[in-house]
């Protein structure tokens, strides 16, 4: 598979947002790793993209990103379209009477910043956000969750456009959201949600939020180029505890390496590709698969082609 970003360029429909052929993904994504889009398109708000998509030749492939932390990009690049929502996608507001705890988030709005607009409000309920290092968009699509929090927990509504530029409003329910899953359509790009919290005591939501973060800088190396939790906790157990029993806690390939800080975490030491990390991944499924019986499946999204394959070309 050859990836033409000029030539695919030639193809596409005019936007009032920017595309870049043959963008380099590596930075964009927190392992630093990855080859390139074939072309990035960033939308200049929803009616941008709702036009665009409506009007894309179905054969071209779509591939949606969020800030890169919880991806890995394969050495070969990704074929098609790479869309990354930008500052028209970023805007978090209260909604409604204050007193409802309404907030409205755009799909790129980081967690984080979500969580600290929740406490400067006095809104309870979203500290959990906290410790989530990604954006409400990726929230939604895999209902991302942290100490004891799930978005399913606190969303109301999701706002998505799917591939033939339709908008889609619905609510909680029927996204069918369980533990890291949601079964919105694959092709479905979320721009938005509506969140409720509830009234809370700006002292104790900022105690509880500094608590979540001294906890991660404690016990996950959020210093390091990782992808977050690479495995999902299978029923029953703990992902690391399983990890650590098959004996992978710093094992390495390449320049990938099992975190020795919580080894459900993959890192780059510097120089590895994503390849290496990829390797290293199937390595220490394989071992737990060899030592407890139990299949561990992969929480990091995993998207594009091997070099392999372009070289091949």
């Amino acid at each position: 598979m050859r990836i033409d970003g000029e030539a695919l360029l030639k193809r596409l429909p005019g936007v009032r947002g920017r595309l870049v052929p043959n963008r380099s993904l590596a930075e964009l994504t927190w392992f630093r790793v990855g080859g390139p889009a074939e072309v990035l398109f960033s939308p200049a708000d929803e009616e941008d993209l709702a036009q665009f998509l409506s009007r894309l030749d179905e054969d071209i492939p779509v591939t949606v990103i969020g800030v890169g932390s919880n991806l890995l990009v394969r050495d070969g690049g990704v074929p098609g379209v790479v869309i990354r929502l930008g500052r028209g996608f970023n805007a978090i507001s209260l909604q409604g009477d204050p007193a409802d705890c309404l907030i409205r988030a755009g799909a790129m709005a980081l967690d984080v910043k979500v969580a600290k607009f929740a406490l400067e409000h006095g809104i309870e309920g979203l500290t959990f956000l906290r410790g989530i290092p990604g954006t409400i968009g990726g929230a939604l699509r895999m209902n991302a969750g942290a100490h004891g929090g799930e978005l399913k927990d606190v969303l109301v509504r999701a706002r998505a456009i799917d591939r033939q530029g339709r908008v889609h409003e619905v609510g909680v329910e029927e996204l069918g959201m369980s533990y890291r899953h949601s079964e919105a359509p694959e092709d479905w790009i979320f721009t938005s949600a509506l969140l409720r919290g509830r009234p809370g005591e700006r002292e104790e939501i900022a105690r509880h939020m500094e608590e979540i973060q001294a906890m991660r800088e404690e016990a996950q190396p959020i210093r390091s180029r990782t992808g977050g939790s690479t495995f999902r906790n299978p029923d029953g157990h703990k992902a690391w505890e399983l990890i650590d029993a098959a004996g992978m806690r710093g094992v390495r390939v390449g320049g990938a390496k099992v975190s020795e800080k919580h080894c459900n975490f993959l890192i780059n030491e510097g120089g590895a590709t994503a390849a290496e990390i990829e390797a290293l991944g199937e390595l220490v499924r394989a071992l737990v698969k060899e030592t407890s019986g139990v299949e561990l499946h992969w929480e990091i999204r995993r998207i594009g082609i091997p070099a392999a394959v372009t070289e091949q070309d």
